[in-house]
C-alpha cells in the first residue's frame, strides 16, 4: 500500500479525482466529513445509547456521543503525530502531492467520530440480542431462505458494519480515506475468524454494501488477503482509530467505575500511577483536594502516555503496516501492556459486571426480541399480502426513510435491524411499552 493513495480525498459517486494541493485550507475535505457524521440524526442518538451504565442518570457518566467525541479528540492527537513523523519520512506527501500532518489527524478524528455510529440500543448486549433472534429465536426459520454470508450477517450483527451501511449513504458521502480508517474489520461475515489477524476478528460490512466495500478498498489498493472470500488488509489509520476507542474505554470507563463507587479510589489511583509514574508530578498531585480532581488528574496523564506510545509504535511498526503484516492492536505492543489489563480486568469485574449493567441488558434482551418478532412479522406478512390490521398499525409507525418491502427477503430482515440499531435506549423502551399496551 502507498500513502498517496490511501490519502484518497474522492467521495463515491466521484468522477474525477480531488487533488489535495486543490482543497480549499478553510473547509478541508476530510474536515467535512467531520461536519457530516457530527450533523448526522445517526450520531445524534447516540446521546441515549448505553456506553457503560445503561441509562445512568449520572451526569459525568460516558454515553456512546460523549465516548465517541472523546475518542475522536483522541484520535486527532494520534493522527497528527503520526502524520507530522509519515511527511518527514516520506517529504514528497507535502512537497508534491501538498498533504499535511493535519489532514492525516482529520481523517482519523472523523473515522473515530463514527466508529460506535452503527451500535443498537443496549451496548453490546444489543447486537447480541439481534443475533440470537435469528440463531435460536424466531427469526431461525429464516435460515433456508437465506445464503450462508446473508444468515451470518444477522446472526453476527455487527455494529460495525451497520456504523459502514450508516456511512456509505447518499447524504453522507464521506471520503474514501476516511471510510477506510473506518474500516477495522475490512471482511464479509464469512469465513468466521479464519487467521488470528486482527482484521479477522469480527466482519466489517453486510453483504448489502458489498459492491461499496470493494469499491472502495480497490480504490484505497488495500491488499487481498483471501481469493476465495472478500478480506482486505487494514487501512493503516484503521490501526489508530481502534487505537483511541482502546485508550478511552481503557481509561475514562475506568474513570466512570472510580466515580460512581464502583471501584474503591485509593485501590483504582494506584492502577492509573502505576501507568504514569515516568510524566506525574507529585507535588501537583498531592496539593488535588479531591477525588474527582485526582482522577480527572491522572486520566489526563493517562491518555497523553498512551498517545505517545500508539504513535510510537505505529511508526515503529510502519512498513509492516503498509505490507498488511501488522496483525495485532498498536497497545499489544505497549511496554504498559501489563499495566492496561490489570485496569480492564479491574473494570470487568467491578463495571461491566455489576448488578446495574447486567439488569439493564437483561431487559434490553427482551426489548429487542421483542421488537424484532412484531417487526418482522408485520414488514413479511405485508409483502406477502397477508398483513392483518395490527400488522398494518405497526407499519404505520416505522420510517418512510427505510425500504421495507425489498423483494429480497434478507434486505427485509436486514431493513428492519437497521432500524432498531437506529432507536437510542429510551425510545427502543418506549416502542416496547408502546406494542406491550403499557403507555396509557
Amino acid at each position: 500500500m502507498n500513502w498517496e493513495q490511501l490519502l484518497s480525498l474522492k467521495r463515491y459517486g466521484d468522477t474525477n479525482k480531488r487533488i489535495r494541493k486543490e482543497q480549499d485550507e478553510t473547509r478541508l475535505g476530510f474536515e467535512v466529513d467531520y461536519d457530516r457524521v457530527i450533523f448526522s440524526s445517526e450520531f445524534r442518538s447516540l446521546q441515549d445509547k448505553t456506553q457503560v451504565i445503561p441509562l445512568s442518570q449520572t451526569d459525568f457518566v460516558h454515553t456512546r456521543l460523549t465516548h465517541s467525541l472523546e475518542v475522536s479528540v483522541v484520535g486527532r492527537s494520534l493522527g497528527r503525530k503520526v502524520g507530522q513523523k509519515i511527511l518527514e519520512k516520506y517529504p514528497h506527501l507535502r512537497n508534491v502531492y501538498g498533504y499535511q500532518a493535519n489532514d492525516f489527524g482529520a481523517i482519523v478524528a472523523a473515522a473515530a467520530l463514527a466508529h460506535d455510529i452503527g451500535n443498537p440500543p443496549f451496548g453490546h448486549s444489543g447486537e447480541k440480542a439481534i443475533g440470537e433472534f435469528f440463531i435460536n429465536g424466531e427469526g431461525e426459520k429464516y435460515k433456508n431462505e437465506l445464503t450462508p454470508k446473508e444468515y451470518q450477517d444477522l446472526c453476527d450483527f455487527e455494529g460495525n458494519a451497520n456504523g459502514f451501511k450508516i456511512i456509505t449513504q447518499n447524504k453522507l458521502r464521506l471520503s474514501y480515506a476516511t471510510l477506510g480508517a473506518f474500516m477495522k474489520y475490512p471482511k464479509e461475515s464469512l469465513p468466521k475468524k479464519p487467521t488470528n489477524h486482527i482484521a479477522d476478528k469480527k466482519y466489517g460490512f453486510f453483504q448489502s454494501e458489498k459492491k461499496i466495500f470493494e469499491n472502495v478498498a480497490q480504490d484505497l489498493g488495500l491488499l487481498k488477503r483471501n481469493e476465495k472470500h472478500i478480506s482486505f488488509s487494514r487501512h493503516p489509520l484503521a490501526y489508530l482509530v481502534e487505537a483511541a476507542d482502546d485508550i478511552c474505554y481503557t481509561i475514562i470507563d475506568f474513570e466512570d467505575g472510580i466515580n460512581l463507587g464502583l471501584i474503591e479510589e485509593e485501590f483504582a489511583l494506584e492502577y492509573l500511577i502505576n501507568l504514569v509514574r515516568e510524566t506525574i508530578k507529585t507535588d501537583t498531585y498531592y496539593a488535588l483536594a479531591n477525588k474527582e480532581d485526582r482522577v480527572s488528574y491522572l486520566r489526563a496523564l493517562a491518555i497523553g502516555t498512551l498517545i505517545d506510545e500508539a504513535a510510537n509504535i505505529f511508526m515503529r511498526y510502519e512498513e509492516e503496516i503498509l505490507k498488511g503484516n501488522f496483525d495485532c492492536a498498536l497497545l499489544d505492543k505497549s511496554k504498559y501492556d501489563a499495566q492496561i489489563k490489570d485496569i480492564i480486568r479491574i473494570s470487568v469485574e467491578n463495571i461491566y459486571q455489576s448488578e446495574e449493567v447486567i439488569d439493564k441488558e437483561i431487559s434490553g434482551y427482551q426489548i429487542i426480541n421483542k421488537l424484532l418478532s412484531i417487526y418482522t412479522k408485520a414488514v413479511n406478512n405485508s409483502f406477502n399480502g397477508t398483513a392483518s390490521n395490527y400488522d398494518k398499525l405497526i407499519l404505520k409507525r416505522l420510517p418512510k426513510t427505510i425500504n421495507f418491502s425489498q423483494e429480497n427477503l434478507y434486505d427485509r430482515l436486514l431493513a428492519v435491524c437497521h432500524y432498531i440499531s437506529l432507536l437510542s435506549d429510551s425510545k427502543a423502551i418506549l416502542n416496547f411499552k408502546t406494542i406491550e399496551g403499557v403507555t396509557f
